[in-house]
């Protein structure tokens, strides 16, 4: 299994905004849901645009679901499962992401 790799401090997350981390050879999208606490973390590769935005993508929901909706096509992907809710053929990777002693750390694939 992957190790955990530290990404950075909790403090450094906007509240309801995506940012990007390298972790390995990967970028990975960090969100943070501040109502509920929840962090989440995608790929940051859009495979509709082709180009890694994710993380510039806007967050909500949809009936109950926490979501991103990519900024070039506006399709929503799932934060929890990676799928896309207006395309289930197209997904995102998920990584495991965890917060310790306030620090961010994602697992890569």
């Amino acid at each position: 299994m992957s190790e955990w790799k530290t990404v950075c401090h909790i403090k450094d997350l906007v509240p309801q905004t995506g940012v990007c981390a390298k972790v390995g050879a990967q970028q990975v999208a960090i969100f943070y849901c501040s109502r509920t606490s929840s962090i989440y973390a995608t790929s940051n590769y859009d495979p509709v645009g082709q180009a890694n935005v994710i993380s510039r993508g806007i967050m909500g929901s949809t009936q109950g679901e926490p979501i991103v909706a990519s900024p070039l096509y506006k399709e929503a992907y799932s934060l929890r499962t990676g799928i896309c809710l207006d395309n289930d053929k197209l997904k995102l990777d998920t990584f495991p992401i965890r917060i310790e002693k306030s620090l961010v750390q994602v697992q890569a694939h």
